[in-house]
């Protein structure tokens, strides 16, 4: 009797360890698709496929990687799905609400793991965080905008109206114009609106607001960031100290910002990707939120602008741009 019982746990134990063996040898897909190129979504990408490996999904070996960026045009986007529909990858992964509301479209089906998504819900993408159900969940960037506002007022104490560049048409932006407004509100600062659909009419838009406002604010919207050294611009031209709510515009002429690493957004977007090539169900993974936050500092583009950043932020910072 006793034989027999370790028999059969022998059996079982063996089937399992074959079984994941199986399951590494073979050779899962992945496919990714990306709103538009700059350094934080392409930080995020890079971090998504370092974890897929750290997981022991190599590119070469025992993962296929696909991916395709829509170069900021929504069109592309939905070409993109369908064409990745076609393939029936074992999960894509969408960076940005534009290129993961078209993966929902267009390829609900296969498996979905969104990345770099401000607002999940607000963007149609899933009803709930917890247990989202279907098949899809991911990671959201929401950007804690109030402590946003709180740096830029510590660097320009004076603040009495902010610009906010933006584009209209990408839900997320909305959602964090929203969010800056009430905190604006508190604070009694004006926020001055300028819109900008395309990158090319981003030097423009930032423009309008010359002589209007005593710093420009730009939130982690992909069409101005894809331009953000035009902003840059502006802030030189005009003394205007410019601020981002990502720390990668940081080293590209941003004052400051208070953000994450979109590297570590995407290490961790690959991980619940790696969840699921190994079999987790999509829909029962809750969607995860980004809790680390770093401190960026530019001194030198902070002098080009016009205002000196505090010692004790120069103290706390985590990365300081020279």
């Amino acid at each position: 009797m006793i034989n027999n019982i370790l028999k059969k746990l022998t059996l079982l134990l063996v089937s399992m360890i074959l079984g994941s063996a199986l399951l590494q040898a073979k050779t899962m897909s992945v496919a990714v698709t990306q709103i538009v190129e700059h350094p934080a979504l392409d930080a995020c990408r890079k971090g998504v496929k370092d974890a897929l490996e750290k997981e022991g999904f190599v590119e070469g070996k025992n993962l296929k990687w696909t991916y395709d960026s829509a170069q900021g045009q929504i069109p592309n986007t939905l070409s993109i799905a369908n064409k990745f529909a076609g393939k029936k990858p074992d999960v894509i992964v969408a960076i940005a609400t534009p290129s993961a509301q078209a993966i929902v479209r267009n390829a609900p089906k296969i498996p979905l793991v969104f990345s770099a998504i401000t607002d999940p819900i607000g963007a149609g993408l899933v009803k709930r965080l917890n247990s989202p159900g279907g098949m899809i969940t991911g990671v959201s960037d929401l950007s804690p905008v109030a402590s946003h506002l709180e740096l830029i007022k510590t660097i320009v104490p004076k603040i009495k109206k902010i610009g906010v560049v933006y584009n209209s048409g990408e839900a997320n932006s909305i959602t964090l114009i929203n969010l800056l407004k009430k905190a604006a509100k508190k604070s009694g600062i004006k926020v001055v609106e300028a819109v900008a659909v395309k990158s090319s009419e981003v030097l423009t838009s930032t423009r309008s607001l010359i002589g209007k406002v005593d710093a420009i604010y730009v939130p982690t919207d992909n069409t101005i960031i894809s331009a953000f050294e035009a902003v840059v611009k502006v802030g030189h031209d005009a003394k205007i100290p410019v601020f981002a709510g990502d720390t990668s515009s940081v080293a590209r002429g941003a004052v400051a910002a208070l953000g994450f690493d979109y590297y570590d957004v995407g290490l961790q977007t690959g991980v619940i990707v790696a969840k699921i090539l190994r079999g987790a169900n999509p829909g029962s993974i809750d969607v995860q939120t980004v809790s680390k936050l770093k401190l960026a500092v530019n001194p030198a583009a902070a002098k080009k602008m016009g205002v000196k950043i505090p010692k004790i932020l120069m103290v706390l910072a985590d990365e300081v741009i020279e």
